[in-house]
């Protein structure tokens, strides 16, 4: 990691003392949950541009950089067919959702073919170049520029800590989730075959990373007329939206309604829980800052 340089040159005059009482009175603002139907709708207009549709929650969460939580930035990625979009983000790693389209993706010397449904990752302190096909693109991505950013740091073009570009496709997605679904049945368990499963790598496993050091990619099942037991835990959690009608979300008392695709923020420590009154199984994509936790020991996960 390297530092960044933004104090004043003056050691001095930087310098200063805070009373304890005063110190432990500067608590973060609270933030409440909030879908982004408007951020959804923008990526998703036909006429939109190639370009980045950020869920920017700064304002809410009283930080000077975007956010959509204290530790993770989320952003749709449109493509128009044919075109490409190159970034560099300042972040450990990036997590992509192919939401539509099909299409192939560079960063330093890997490279992903990937289409609709497709999850993958690469490490971060480097450039990604995505190029569409034939059709238009959209993707979802979550990173840890926010961490990134709060640290004043920047990722080193290194990868000794995290594994190389990951990649799981729709068909591998679908096989876990239907395994999943098969054992929790089995089980006879509460959860009436509620299944879900992490994405991971071997050196996630080993690091406990899951499978980038901050960031957390979860897949959550719901059976129609099911309920998800109320719980709540320290990381926050986005939740992309990936099938399920008449389905819903309860955080803190409040109702939010599910829409295709559209992503939903819980805040930490917030009691939560997801449910599913209609005629199918629905999916969502839940990403958290629980790796972060996990390697603090701060994970805070209980149910009502």
């Amino acid at each position: 990691m390297v530092l960044s340089n933004s104090e004043t040159s003056n050691p001095l005059q930087a310098a200063c003392f805070v009373e304890r009482e005063n110190y432990y009175l500067q608590a973060q603002p609270d933030f409440a949950a909030h879908a982004f139907i408007d951020e959804m709708r923008t990526a998703f207009d036909p006429q939109a541009p190639t370009g980045f549709t950020m869920l920017d929650y700064r304002a809410a969460l009283d930080c000077e950089w975007p956010a959509t939580t204290p530790v993770m930035l989320a952003r749709y990625a449109k493509l128009r067919r044919g075109e490409t979009l190159t970034s560099e983000l300042a972040a450990g790693g990036e997590t992509y959702y192919v939401i539509a389209g099909a299409g192939v993706s560079r960063n330093r010397g890997d490279t992903i073919e990937w289409r609709r449904g497709d999850v993958f990752c690469f490490g971060g302190g480097a450039a990604t170049r995505h190029a569409a096909g034939a059709e238009d693109c959209l993707l979802w991505v979550v990173t840890d520029e926010p961490l990134q950013a709060f640290l004043g740091v920047q990722a080193l073009g290194t990868r000794t800590h995290i594994a190389s570009a990951l990649h799981y496709p729709a068909a591998a997605i679908g096989d876990a989730l239907a395994a999943a679904q098969r054992r929790e049945v089995t089980k006879g368990s509460a959860s009436n075959g509620n299944a879900a499963f992490i994405f991971s790598s071997q050196a996630g496993m080993v690091r406990r990373c899951l499978p980038y050091p901050a960031l957390m990619l979860a897949l959550n099942s719901l059976v129609a007329g099911s309920s998800q037991r109320p719980h709540r835990h320290n990381s926050a959690a986005l939740t992309l939206v990936l099938a399920g009608e008449r389905c819903h979300s309860m955080i803190d008392g409040t109702r939010h309604d599910w829409l295709p695709h559209a992503a939903i923020v819980t805040p930490p420590g917030q009691l939560h829980s997801h449910h599913n009154h209609g005629a199918g199984v629905a999916r969502v994509l839940i990403a958290q800052d629980s790796g972060v936790h996990y390697y603090l020991r701060s994970a805070g996960f209980s149910y009502e």
